[in-house]
């Protein structure tokens, strides 16, 4: 069985409390004492406790401001789990009396490999809210571990579902596709525009960046020469130029929409190398 590897990444390790106030709260009012003990201590048990995906995911209480890379070939499902903890996150936590144990937040999907099935994350989310009903019978559980495995949009299961919880949980799936680096740096940089628009839009906030195949132009960049991005006072983009720039455009979004980062990422070398080799 093939195996994925674990990185955790905590941006502010001085474990810094971030705030969840929107625009419009001036800093002003926080200083002047409007909010009570109890009030700051029931935002802050709620926006900053741990929150626990599904499996495999399970095992990392993640909390916002936490940077996690999934690392592995690429038939290690990798976008499988991007799209479970996407689901965990767009569904609520109680719908007309059902619990779903969701977040009923909004989740942001950049996809850089460009090969994202939409029809997969309808038909997963589907299953999870009749499971959620208890409408899962032992043959539509098989059916869907099958589209687990293989995301059959084809096969519809033939039952009911919450049409109207559907629609509300695919509006909170926001996606965005990068070609190239310049793109998805121009993305990253434009990004706190659109979760600000985005929120004020929904009446909720961000809690996941889901970046699909963040090395996804490692070889494209790796092979073309450093170019210039205008004037002898900036420096060029190069490889490694656009890894800091992601790095730094990342950690300043944070700053500002405090939220979970989950990226994978494929291994560009294998883990063995032969013995005429030199190990990377």
């Amino acid at each position: 069985m093939t195996k994925i590897l674990f990185t955790l990444f905590l941006i502010n390790k001085s474990g810094v409390v971030f705030f969840s106030v929107t625009p419009a709260m001036a800093l002003k009012g926080w200083i002047e004492g409007d909010e009570s003990a109890d009030e700051m201590l029931s935002r802050l048990l709620t926006e900053g406790s741990p929150f626990f995906f599904l499996p495999p995911l399970h095992r990392l209480p993640l909390r916002v401001g936490n940077v996690l890379e999934l690392v592995g070939p690429s038939t290690s499902a990798k976008t499988q789990i991007l799209i479970q903890a996407a689901i965990s996150c767009i569904l609520p936590k109680e719908w007309n009396g059902v619990h779903y144990g969701g977040l009923g937040r909004l989740v942001i999907f950049l996809d850089l490999d460009c090969r994202f099935d939409v029809s997969c994350l309808a038909q997963l989310l589907k299953h999870r809210i009749m499971e959620a009903n208890g409408l899962s019978s032992k043959e539509h559980r098989e059916q869907q571990l099958g589209d687990l495995l293989n995301c059959d949009a084809k096969r519809q299961p033939n039952m009911f579902y919450d049409e109207e919880l559907f629609a509300v949980c695919m509006r909170r799936f926001l996606y965005v596709r990068c070609y190239e680096s310049f793109e998805f740096l121009t993305t990253l940089k434009t990004l706190h525009y659109r979760l600000r628009r985005e929120s004020e839009a929904h009446g909720i906030s961000v809690y996941c960046l889901l970046i699909d195949s963040i090395g996804a132009f490692h070889w494209v960049d790796r092979a073309c020469r450093p170019l210039p991005m205008g004037g002898d006072n900036r420096k060029s983009l190069s490889l490694l130029g656009v890894s800091e720039t992601v790095v730094q455009e990342v950690s300043n979004l944070l700053l500002l929409h405090p939220m979970v980062v989950i990226a994978t990422r494929t291994t560009i070398l294998g883990d063995k190398s032969s013995a005429n080799e030199v190990p990377w």
